[in-house]
């Protein structure tokens, strides 16, 4: 009986998974992320949308990102830092060809770097927020970018 309530007590504080809510890099924009956690380490799926008009409506999607805490020796595990790559957003076009007009879009990506504070750790739930930059393969909406970055991980 004492083996069993040790194994769950242990269990609980050994999550190994967390799920957050904000802005920025590690939520695709404003949206929601899933993460695999370790003591010094944050791999994460993310939707999110990073834009949103009346005309267009949203444009949203998926990324992915890895975020440590022990790149530099600091002596806590609150300072992350990451990749990411993630949708930005869609760019519209216009030809004109045989006197006709044509249009199209295409779905931008794009790719950085993030230095991301973890109020609590890394590897407990709290607020999160940083700042991160990024470059796209955009061809009119610019080839660099950044995220402020605000959240909560569960």
């Amino acid at each position: 009986m004492l083996s069993l309530s040790c194994f769950a007590e242990e269990t609980s504080q050994t999550k190994n998974y967390s799920v957050g809510l904000g802005m920025g890099a590690m939520y695709s924009g404003i949206g929601a992320n899933i993460a695999l956690v370790s003591k010094n380490d944050f791999k994460y799926i993310s939707a999110g949308c990073t834009r949103y008009d009346s005309t267009n409506g949203a444009e949203c999607g998926f990324g992915v990102g890895w975020v440590t805490a022990d790149l530099f020796d600091f002596e806590t595990n609150n300072h992350g830092f990451g990749i990411y790559a993630t949708m930005l957003g869609k760019e519209r076009f216009a030809t004109f060809e045989n006197h006709q007009y044509s249009f199209y879009e295409n779905n931008y990506y794009g790719a950085g770097v993030s230095y991301t504070y973890f109020v609590n750790g890394i590897d407990q739930s709290g607020v999160t927020f940083g700042i991160s930059i990024h470059a796209t393969n955009a061809e009119n909406d610019g080839r660099f970018g950044s995220f402020f970055q605000i959240g909560y991980q569960f």
